[in-house]
């Protein structure tokens, strides 16, 4: 049987990071994965985690199954942080899953089990995931807006495009800190954005995976809730694995909203049910860590402000890196990076430029120009910029 299998495509980030393990050279960066790294080039695990971790240790007595919807305390926390305490929880429900990248799949099951054959929009660029997620689950997939080398990703041409979207549709639209762009919607585009849903009948469908990383938990929150509040139906797949840093604890949720109460029972349980047979019931770990986290009032603002310097530290990167481009003579690179916020930056370089990137100088991005600038030291920012600008000077 196997050998009648045809060689199939290797996932493209992770080809980069062995190519990075293999290289030799000292000075090389890893700018790949989207992990948050300190200064000294570790990823972390946060204090108020770690203090839940003890507490779970002293206090846990069992290992049993605890259900489809996974933990239903985390789901209750996660409405509420989500939705916010006054947000609309009543024609809301969650269920627990294996990180964000279950969420979107899971979504994306219930979507082709509702009506097979939905056309659902993502973004160009996008996550390099979204798209193999959609099509696996049996959807067709449609682009809008387009990668502006001087602005990002072109907001503007984001609504353009979207006027084509029509009734029945799904948008998939990022919450926050876009990935791999780094640039958002302005409120007012927001704004826009749930008013033609609301005229043309389309459901938009957020990845919300880096609040707390862009402009503040709070701030990264505010396009989700106004979705959820303006319109009858929104689906939100939400990760935990870079605001709480349990990256290989696989923690998140699907949260589902409708506007009548039986019509979210129904999805809960065909969620339930893709769950089931998909991977049955979600790790318990994580989700008991978050929860343990939320529901304590001091480790709630422990990590909301350790979350607050993770981001502080983020734009200093950035900051630093569009300083020293501009002192290096490229302004506009400067100011194209200024525009973004997030883990991730897109240089304006192209797909050569990118590979003399890491030939030349050993700084590993994405092909398509992507840096994790939550993945660099401080002290290594100089040099990025340095090899950035030596790119940007040849042909």
């Amino acid at each position: 049987m196997l050998e009648l299998l045809p060689p199939p495509p290797t996932d493209p980030l992770w080809d980069l990071t062995e190519a990075y393990g293999a290289d030799e050279r000292p000075e090389r960066l890893n700018l790949v994965l989207g992990v948050y790294r300190d200064d000294t080039g570790r990823t972390p695990v946060m204090s108020a985690v770690r203090e839940a971790e003890i507490r779970l240790a002293h206090r846990s007595d069992s290992k049993e199954y605890r259900g489809l919807s996974g933990n239903t305390a985390f789901n209750r926390a996660m409405l509420e942080l989500v939705l916010g305490p006054q947000g609309p929880v009543e024609r809301a429900a969650a269920v627990q899953t294996v990180a964000g990248t279950g969420a979107l799949r899971l979504l994306a099951d219930l979507i082709c089990r509702t009506r097979p054959g939905t056309t659902v929009w993502i973004s160009d660029p996008a996550y390099v995931n979204h798209r193999p997620i959609l099509e696996a689950a049996g959807l067709t997939v449609r682009t809008y807006g387009r990668r502006d080398a001087e602005h990002g990703f072109d907001t503007a041409a984001m609504l353009e495009d979207l006027r084509a979207a029509g009734a029945g549709d799904v948008v998939l639209l990022q919450g926050c800190a876009h990935n791999p762009t780094g640039v958002d919607p302005l409120p007012a585009q927001w704004q826009e954005l749930a008013a033609m849903a609301a005229a043309a009948g389309w459901v938009p469908f957020v990845d919300l995976a880096y609040h707390g990383l862009g402009d503040g938990l709070e701030a990264d929150l505010w396009a989700t809730r106004l979705l959820a509040e303006r319109l009858p139906e929104v689906l939100i797949a939400v990760s935990c694995s870079k605001n709480f840093g349990l990256y290989s604890d696989r923690t998140g949720c699907v949260i589902v909203l409708g506007a009548a109460r039986a019509a979210v029972r129904h999805a809960e349980t065909a969620l339930q049910n893709a769950a089931r047979t998909l991977y049955s019931m979600p790790p318990e770990h994580g989700a008991a860590l978050v929860t343990t986290v939320l529901q304590d009032a001091d480790l709630s603002r422990s990590w909301r402000a350790e979350l607050e310097t993770m981001r502080g530290r983020i734009a200093a990167n950035r900051a630093d890196l569009c300083a020293h481009l501009d002192a290096l003579g490229h302004g506009g690179a400067a100011r194209a990076l200024a525009r973004q916020k997030g883990m991730f930056s897109m240089l304006p370089l192209s797909a050569g430029q990118m590979l003399r990137l890491r030939h030349d100088h050993a700084v590993y991005g994405t092909t398509a120009g992507r840096i994790n600038i939550a993945g660099i030291a401080g002290h290594q920012v100089p040099r990025l910029a340095q090899a950035v600008a030596a790119v940007l000077g040849t042909s």
